[in-house]
């Protein structure tokens, strides 16, 4: 069933085989309509083949012509003009070929107008084959209304996904040289102080960036991944500020398979060093809680912070990092995600709750 459901879609969405599956399917219900008509099958068939050529040219002459060349343009006039002189042809033809083509392939020997007969009536031959002429174009355009408003939708959901994603890379791209540039600041402190931490900040970096270039290009990483990457990063701040920072960090994660968007989750432990513990003078102290529960993955965040704020003259602090999150987290989680910040005079603290 699935190759053949398989076979049907290629069918489907290739434009020439939609064409020749609806005009056989018109074939296939002549049957049924001969039943009323008192025509057998064979006779059914015979009418509707030769008929055929004609409901498909009346057809995409008014759908793919007559429609968008006058219509849609408001060309009210010149289509009227247009269908009724070609509705009017149609149906001449129409009638001309079932008294001399199709009778007598289906055995009726009935008296035969000639063609003058049928334009002189031409009250009757309008009346009578106008509906066999456009009557399944009504369907045809109704299908083909369908078809264009879901192609159009589609269309524009994948414009829209497509400036997602691209935003979306954009936001991730931020966050390395943002991070760089504060991880190198880290260093080139150290190295004024000719610390021989600094060799280990180098490596613990080296492992960070590994990381950020190379292994979580994907839209969604496993989330030990980033408790890993949380933890190397902490390991570069305790090098930092040594015994006077007070931090702690603790992770439950039942399942090995969860996963997450990649980097979030550390630019807000990274906000929680640079807006809080790099300007406490007494104590600096940062908590750090992330757990999965009922669906859910829980992030907390609590840092301490300097009383009075300090001077950021070039709006350093207001840089990239929380409208970044906010950002990414409206693009990869929309109306799954709640983001809540409790801000006092001495402490600022992050709660992030995600849907998996």
């Amino acid at each position: 069933m699935t190759r053949i459901q398989k076979i049907l879609d290629q069918l489907i969405e290739n434009r020439t085989s939609r064409h020749v599956l609806f005009w056989l399917g018109t074939l296939a219900i002549a049957p049924l309509f001969g039943e009323f008509t008192g025509q057998g099958v064979r006779e059914a068939l015979i009418f509707r083949i030769v008929g055929m050529p004609i409901k498909i040219l009346a057809t995409y002459l008014l759908v793919y012509y007559q429609i968008p060349r006058f219509l849609q343009r408001k060309r009210y006039l010149y289509f009227l003009l247009s269908f009724v002189f070609f509705a009017y042809l149609f149906c001449i033809i129409y009638r001309f070929n079932n008294i001399y083509i199709a009778e007598p392939l289906a055995g009726v020997s009935d008296d035969k107008e000639s063609l003058l007969q049928i334009i002189q009536e031409s009250k009757f031959t309008v009346y009578f084959y106008l509906i066999k002429v456009y009557g399944f174009t009504l369907l045809f355009m109704l299908l083909k209304y369908i078809r264009d408003r879901g192609e159009e939708k589609h269309k524009v959901e994948t414009l829209l996904k497509e400036k997602a994603n691209t935003e979306l890379n954009f936001l991730k791209a931020q966050i390395h040289p943002h991070f760089l540039f504060n991880t190198l600041n880290n260093l080139y402190a150290l190295t004024l102080e000719k610390s021989d931490d600094a060799p280990e900040v180098v490596a613990k970096l080296s492992e960070i960036l590994d990381y950020m270039l190379y292994q979580c290009n994907d839209p969604q990483v496993l989330v030990q991944k980033e408790i890993e990457l949380i933890q190397h990063y902490i390991d570069l701040e305790k090098l930092r500020y040594g015994g006077r920072l007070k931090l702690t960090c603790r992770h439950q994660v039942s399942s090995p398979e969860t996963k997450v968007t990649p980097l979030v989750l550390l630019s807000i432990v990274e906000n929680a060093f640079k807006h809080g513990v790099s300007g406490a003078l007494v104590d600096p102290k940062i908590d750090i809680q992330l757990k999965e529960e009922n669906g859910n993955l829980l992030f907390e965040v609590y840092n301490t912070k300097p009383k009075i704020a300090q001077r950021d003259q070039k709006a350093y602090k207001k840089g990239i990092g929380t409208s970044n999150i906010k950002r990414q987290l409206q693009l990869v989680y929309p109306g799954r995600h709640k983001w809540i910040v409790d801000e006092k005079e001495a402490s600022y603290q992050v709660f992030l709750s995600i849907e998996l």
